[in-house]
């Protein structure tokens, strides 16, 4: 099948970036793919981190990608609809994460041949930070696709909302399985310059910060814990960092938090997964989590709170925990049953098995399954 792909690939980096570029060199296995993506993804005065492209520093996968569409310049929306139906795909796919995107992703695949089929993957249709244009923006862009994927229930019934006859089908997030091997903890710790905390239960934080990623919840969680219990803060924060600071001195646990504030590097992943017992998803609204596709990855055990599609990546009380609700409280009850009860081990089994279920393969077959009966 001859697909494009138009999304954010290298030079672009962050999770949306590593997620098409695996599932790019699976689908090329046996089609004949290509990569479209931005001269400008966002601009800068929109974007709340550091940088929004590789560095030296990153290790990416440099996907031969051709940089056509400016988020901000209708002259190349026109550009780049006429140059990919020019080519005569039979497959346009697209990641859409952020209505900001509806007007330049929805134009190109609005002036398509009749005889190429449209397909999104969703990672959310209402977005968790709101604005007045989304309702207009999502509908735009969702009228302009034949068919979705959805990696969550919640994201589907989000769709439906919107085109309730839509043609979808939910696909599991797939495991991230680009950042090598889990390595001994006691080295990961003597790496992060944590050599002195091994003995201590150690909870992870990681990605991007954002609030409806409920860290100030985890943080009251861990003053709840006893002097035992340690956090890794692992991962940029959009945004000020200097209210979950003030909140950490204030709670009084600031030896018990390891701050690492900054974007994380692929090569380092490995080491905050593997210094830690469990990745803690405080998520006070959620469709669904590329943290998660990462520690399964880790065969690390998640405590999810029961907000959006979070709790379907998790079988509770076999390869995770779900709270059923954000209260600090709650949580912390879980984070001592974890503990208590030596689930770490039982849980790193049924994930083991769950893995080999669930990866790129098996989602890009059943892609192209849904691509071809629509």
């Amino acid at each position: 099948m001859k697909i494009h792909m138009l999304s954010t690939f290298y030079p672009f980096r962050g999770g949306i970036a590593q997620f098409n570029a695996l599932l790019y060199r699976q689908l090329e296995k046996k089609n004949d793919v290509k990569a479209f993506t931005f001269t400008r993804q966002y601009p800068n005065f929109l974007f709340p981190g550091k940088t929004q492209r590789v560095t030296k520093e990153d290790v990416a996968d440099p996907i031969p990608s051709e940089q056509v569409l400016d988020t901000i310049n209708p002259l190349s929306y026109w550009r780049t609809a006429k140059k990919m139906k020019q080519e005569k795909p039979e497959l346009i796919l697209t990641k859409y994460w952020m209505s900001f995107f509806a007007p330049s992703l929805g134009f190109v695949l609005g002036r398509q041949s009749r005889f190429t089929k449209r397909v999104a993957i969703l990672d959310n249709v209402i977005p968790h930070e709101r604005r007045f244009f989304d309702h207009a923006f999502n509908r735009y862009f969702l009228n302009r696709n034949d068919g979705f994927i959805a990696m969550t229930e919640k994201v589907k019934t989000d769709l439906l909302s919107y085109l309730p006859n839509a043609k979808c089908l939910v696909i599991p997030h797939p495991v991230y399985n680009h950042f090598g091997s889990r390595m001994e903890r006691s080295h990961a710790l003597e790496r992060l310059g944590l050599a002195s905390i091994e003995d201590k239960k150690i909870l992870l934080f990681f990605g991007i910060i954002r609030d409806y990623k409920g860290l100030d919840i985890l943080l009251e969680t861990l003053a709840i814990l006893d002097e035992s219990y340690h956090l890794i803060i692992a991962g940029e924060s959009y945004g000020s960092f200097e209210k979950y600071q003030k909140q950490i001195e204030s709670l009084k646990i600031t030896d018990r938090c390891h701050v690492f504030q900054r974007y994380v590097d692929d090569h380092e992943v490995p080491l905050f997964f593997s210094a830690s017992d469990v990745c803690m998803l405080t998520y006070k609204s959620a469709t669904q989590s590329g943290i998660s596709g990462i520690a399964q990855h880790f065969e690390i055990p998640q405590i999810a709170t029961n907000v959006g599609g979070l709790a379907e990546g998790i079988n509770h009380d076999q390869t995770g925990l779900i709270v059923n609700s954000i209260s600090p409280a709650e949580i912390a009850e879980s984070v001592q049953y974890y503990f208590d009860h030596s689930r770490k081990v039982f849980f790193q089994s049924n994930i083991k098995t769950l893995n080999a279920e669930n990866g790129w393969e098996e989602f890009s077959e059943k892609l192209i399954s849904f691509v071809n009966n629509l």
